[in-house]
């Protein structure tokens, strides 16, 4: 063990070589062992600079600095809120022709206008993932005391208008018009209105196929 040790004081002790004696020393040593002054590669010294600068003007472009009420604009007063904003109402203004049509239409109407059944159907994805996924799954598949509404064994019905009735008063809802089950009544209670009960009922028609 103390030949062990006298080998190694004696590694740590080795005078430094002819390349390392060449470059500066910070002066700092240590049981022999001497700290190198080796700078930084310059290209990366220029990154970080640029860096910095670049964190400076975002700061003062976009809004970046709470304050005591409120928040810094910035030089562009560009806010992403205002951004999505827009471009909701850019997307609501595109479909508004369509939307009004889908609105004013029967059920019938939609299904025998192809492009209505395809509008309708694109946004009923969207209302059925907002509304009935939770309960039939993403792709309808169901769940533990929840139907399938993938196959085309239906418990109340599978045409549109048995659909519509479905999805309009629920199941088990309180609703006379209802059915016995645990499903709420989201059109007679608002959280659908009556083109987006529609264009669900269209979606979900469509998951069996049909």
């Amino acid at each position: 063990m103390s030949g062990q040790t006298e080998r190694l004081d004696k590694l740590a002790r080795k005078p430094a070589s002819q390349s390392t004696r060449q470059v500066p020393t910070t002066g700092h040593e240590w049981d022999g062992l001497q700290e190198l002054n080796r700078p930084l590669p310059r290209w990366w010294l220029w990154l970080f600079y640029a860096t910095i600068v670049w964190s400076v003007g975002y700061w003062l472009v976009y809004p970046a600095w709470p304050l005591l009420s409120s928040y810094s604009n910035g030089i562009f007063k560009w806010h992403s809120r205002a951004a999505v904003s827009s471009d909701l109402a850019v997307l609501q203004t595109q479909r508004g022709a369509m939307t009004t049509r889908l609105a004013a239409a029967s059920l019938a109407e939609i299904e025998s206008t192809p492009e209505m059944l395809d509008f309708a159907r694109a946004l009923g994805g969207r209302a059925f993932a907002d509304n009935c996924a939770p309960c039939h799954g993403a792709g309808g598949g169901g769940a533990k005391g929840y139907p399938n509404l993938v196959d085309n064994d239906w418990l109340w019905g599978g045409s549109l208008d048995a659909i519509s009735q479905t999805i309009t008063h629920g199941v088990r809802s309180g609703d006379e018009q209802g059915h016995q089950g645990s499903m709420p009544a989201f059109g007679r209670d608002g959280m659908l209105k009556r083109d987006e009960v529609l264009v669900v009922a269209e979606y979900v028609r469509s998951l069996s196929g049909l």
